[in-house]
């Protein structure tokens, strides 16, 4: 007897319309097997590559319809994911380690008349900025006005472009003090 989940099965593997499914499954009394096989005789569904191995992993793309059942796709799609998963969390770590390199190998110099008073990694910096916010900036922002200066140093700030944004804040902050001064 011909049961609806067989025909929607083959249907869907054979990729064929249900009354097919129907046709070839009641011809070979039930059998999903005999079935695919009668239909492979009729010239419905094309044999795969091969000589007649089924196999869950297409090897050679022929055009013919594909007789992975739908789990076997998902479970495909599923540890694809797995891996995309875990080779986007690799990348995250080499560029947290390159980022924490380069942070280790450059300064941020704290200077009082031309003269360096303080050094420390951009590590430090950018920790003192993520977990201290609220402390570091107005520190910053108050050592402007009491003559400190501040610049990155290092193989990677050998652009003038930061340091210049912060002589600009230095002099602006001199500026300041002259003109409440008056």
């Amino acid at each position: 007897m011909t049961t609806l989940e067989q025909v929607e099965k083959l249907s869907v593997m054979a990729n064929i319309s249900y009354e097919e499914a129907k046709d070839a499954i009641d011809k070979s009394n039930g059998d999903l097997l005999e079935a695919i096989i009668y239909l492979e005789k009729q010239g419905k569904i094309h044999a795969p590559a091969g000589g007649g191995h089924y196999s869950s992993e297409k090897t050679i793309d022929t055009g013919a319809p594909s007789y992975k059942d739908n789990y076997s796709e998902k479970n495909q799609h599923n540890c694809n994911k797995g891996k995309s998963f875990i080779n986007t969390l690799k990348n995250i770590g080499k560029f947290c380690l390159k980022m924490f390199h380069k942070g280790n190998t450059n300064s941020f110099e704290v200077l009082k008349s031309g003269e360096v008073k303080a050094s420390f990694p951009v590590t430090v910096l950018a920790v003192l900025l993520i977990f201290a916010f609220w402390v570091t900036i107005p520190l910053i922002i108050i050592g402007l006005f009491f003559g400190l200066r501040y610049r990155f140093s290092g193989p990677d700030f050998s652009g003038t472009t930061i340091n210049d944004a912060m002589n600009s804040a230095s002099e602006a902050a001199e500026n300041l003090k002259k003109s409440i001064n008056i």
